[in-house]
C-alpha cells in the first residue's frame, strides 16, 4: 500500500486538530486533541465496519505513523477500539513532538478510511462528525 498519508491528508489532519483542540470537548477518549478526534470517529465507523474492522483500521494507521513517529509505537489500540497510552507519552515529549505525532496519526487514519470507502464517503462522514468544521475537503 503506498503512502497513506500525504501532505494534503496531513494539513487536513492539522486542521482537523486544531479544530477539536478549540472546542475542548471530549467523546471520553482522553484530553488529547488526537483522541478526541479517534474516539468521535470510533462509534460512526464502529456502526459501519463494526467494533473489530474500526480496531483493525486504527491499529494499521498507528503502525504505520509509528514507523515516521518512533513514539508512536508506544501506543496502543484497545479491545474496544479506543486509543490508549498517549497521556504517558504525552509526559516524556514536548508539545512540538507530541502534535506532530497526532497529525501524522490521524492523517494515516483519514488516509486508510479513503482508500477503503472512498473520498466521498469519508467527507460524508467527517460532516457528519463536525458539521461546523469549515473547509472540509482533503
Amino acid at each position: 500500500m503506498s503512502n497513506s498519508a500525504t501532505p494534503k491528508l496531513k494539513e487536513f489532519a492539522r486542521r482537523l486538530l486544531v479544530y477539536e483542540a478549540a472546542t475542548g470537548t471530549s467523546a471520553g477518549g482522553g484530553e488529547s486533541a488526537a483522541f478526541r478526534v479517534c474516539e468521535k470517529m470510533r462509534e460512526p465507523l464502529g456502526k459501519l465496519m463494526g467494533v473489530g474492522g474500526f480496531r483493525m483500521l486504527l491499529s494499521r494507521a498507528l503502525t504505520l505513523a509509528g514507523a515516521e513517529i518512533p513514539w508512536l509505537r508506544e501506543l496502543q489500540v484497545k479491545a474496544d477500539g479506543a486509543l490508549g497510552g498517549l497521556d504517558k507519552c504525552e509526559a516524556k515529549l514536548d508539545a512540538r513532538a507530541t502534535a506532530a505525532g497526532e497529525i501524522v496519526l490521524v492523517a494515516y487514519l483519514l488516509g486508510l478510511l479513503t482508500t477503503f470507502i472512498g473520498p466521498a464517503l469519508t467527507l460524508r462522514l467527517l460532516q457528519d462528525i463536525w458539521p461546523k468544521l469549515d473547509d472540509l475537503n482533503f
